[in-house]
């Protein structure tokens, strides 16, 4: 079966869906989508065509997944099973609701990662063998791909650092444990080395909680860098602190391990302005408190928002229903919510020091006034505490896996068992009351649709009704997903012209491609139709 006849059966799948839904077939907001992959999901990266890859850590000992016959790792480096004959990676097909094994040669714990232009996820360091790895995957029709790995690629090791895709579709890989640095990936020549960041050494603090620093490409090409309680704008190339922002009101940190979240707020057309969210964490003290004496301080509940583009920008600080560390935010497809799911009510993250899991999600209403910008959603029934991850799919689900706040896979005798299964998140867009007034995309002929930046390009669409509040178009960069961050993340409203009625039920709308690189680094991204805030099923576009 080609890729293409799968995609358009996969939407017809999910025109049943909803049709099924309408009519009372048992519609649920959580899902169930495999009990066991056998691997926990650290790590989480969506691909085209609607692959997702997870992987966790090579030193957690055996997973519950067999690699192929005779495919055993033989690594004398390993530091706990040397000869392993499991997978601690899989590949997980969205369409089918398979998966498979893959295999990493080197150890990927607490890891980062970026999507190359043409589609290769390219992921680097860890720890131990792994520290200056760069691994590579991209997905293939014949199921025989797996990871190819470059053991020493990096300059420095890179443990809890943190990725970004660039305009000129190299990453930059920023920090990590005791590197106050930086480096891009690939070279630009093999004496590449690093380039130092003082930033990163005065945020760290007894705890670290400067660790995967939150980092988000601003619409003026420099990067925002958040670390512990404070950010910068940095010029990477010429290494200049372009801008100094006001420390986040509470001075609490917000990265590992007082894990918050980030999200870059989508960015419009214009794309003059940018804001950046930042929510949850662990008040200071919180990891040395648990770790050290058993206590469990409660997580922060508070968020900040801030418009990193203004002359003079302040943090508009809001409060969130329920305390919550270790939480993921993805943003969907709407263009107008942020989900905050995963975590935990006290604590932080680490070995077996999060407690009280944030079983609920809360849905972040970007455009709402202040006060009235959080809901809580139907809650789940397995914690997902650290090492768990959540990615945004095609359809507009939310893909959640892992956790697993042991050393090792421990499943009996603990308040937190490790947890292999996957389950989807459906948010309100995706209930029967709407599926009347979801748009569902014409495929366009051989996906993915090639976009050029500036250029327009038709959607064509079916709906029942346009509702009175227009049509809008989104477009998504999947993230990589890792430790409550999602690199990469990136959501634009373009610019649409007039929706013209082609037919019964049929419509058309000109959208317009990113103007620029800066705004929408090369590469694949999901394009959506939104009638009135409820998205269509996305297509895959590649944009160069």
């Amino acid at each position: 079966m080609t890729m293409k006849l799968k995609l358009v059966m996969f939407d017809l799948f999910l025109i049943l869906h909803h049709t099924i839904a309408v009519n009372g077939g048992g519609w649920r907001r959580w899902n169930i989508l495999q009990k066991s992959v056998g691997v926990s999901a650290m790590h989480m990266q969506l691909l085209f065509p609607d692959r997702v890859v997870l992987f966790d850590r090579t030193d957690f000992g055996h997973s519950n997944l067999s690699l192929p016959a005779g495919n055993c790792r033989h690594d004398p480096d390993e530091l706990v099973v040397k000869t392993d004959c499991t997978a601690h990676s899989v590949e997980y097909s969205v369409v089918d609701n398979t998966f498979r094994p893959l295999t990493v040669l080197t150890d990927t714990w607490c890891s980062s990662g970026t999507v190359a232009p043409d589609g290769t996820l390219m992921q680097t360091g860890g720890y131990n063998d792994g520290e200056r790895a760069v691994r590579f995957f991209r997905p293939c029709g014949d199921g025989k791909c797996d990871w190819v790995e470059r053991k020493l690629d990096l300059a420095v090791r890179r443990w809890y650092a943190t990725n970004q895709i660039l305009p000129d579709g190299r990453a930059i890989i920023v920090g990590g444990r005791r590197q106050f640095s930086y480096e891009f990936y690939p070279k630009t020549n093999p004496t590449s080395t690093v380039t130092s960041l003082p930033f990163l050494l005065e945020t760290k603090d007894p705890e670290e909680n400067n660790l995967y620093p939150f980092i988000h490409l601003n619409v003026d090409g420099n990067l925002f860098i958040f670390a512990n309680n404070r950010a910068i704008l940095l010029d990477y190339n010429k290494n200049i602190i372009v801008r100094t922002y006001p420390k986040i009101p509470g001075g609490e940190p917000r990265n590992y391990p007082s894990t918050g979240s980030s999200v870059l707020l989508p960015l419009k057309p214009s794309a003059a302005e940018a804001e950046v969210l930042i929510c949850g964490g662990a008040p200071i003290g919180s990891f040395v408190q648990a770790k050290q004496k058993g206590g469990f301080l409660p997580a922060l509940s508070s968020c900040g928002r801030i418009r990193i583009t203004d002359d003079s920008p302040s943090w508009e600080m809001e409060t969130m229903p329920a305390p919550r560390v270790m939480g993921d935010m993805i943003l969907l497809p709407n263009g107008e919510e942020v989900v905050i799911i995963n975590g935990a009510a006290a604590g932080t993250a680490g070995w077996e020091l999060g407690k009280n899991p944030s079983l609920a999600p809360v849905v972040y209403r970007i455009r709402n006034r202040a006060g009235a910008r959080f809901e809580v959603q139907s809650a789940a029934t397995t914690p997902r505490l650290y090492h768990s991850s959540a990615v945004l799919l095609r359809d507009g689900r939310v893909l959640v896996g892992g956790s697993n706040p042991h050393v090792y896979y421990n499943f009996s005798g603990v308040q937190y068992p490790t947890e292999l299964s996957l389950e989807a998140f459906s948010p309100e867009y995706l209930t029967p009351s709407n599926a009347k007034s979801r748009p569902a995309i014409s495929i366009p002929g051989i996906l993915p649709l090639q976009l050029n930046y500036g250029k327009q390009f038709d959607l064509r669409f079916a709906a029942a009704k346009i509702r009175d509040s227009g049509v809008t178009a989104t477009m998504v960069a999947p993230a990589f997903a890792t430790h409550s961050f999602s690199m990469n993340q990136r959501l634009l409203i373009l610019d649409t012209g007039k929706v013209a009625a082609v037919g019964k039920g049929l419509y058309n709308v000109v959208a317009v491609a990113p103007a620029s690189a800066i705004l929408a680094p090369p590469g694949y991204y999901m394009v959506f139709v939104v009638n009135g805030g409820i998205p269509s099923e996305g297509i895959w576009v590649h944009v160069k």
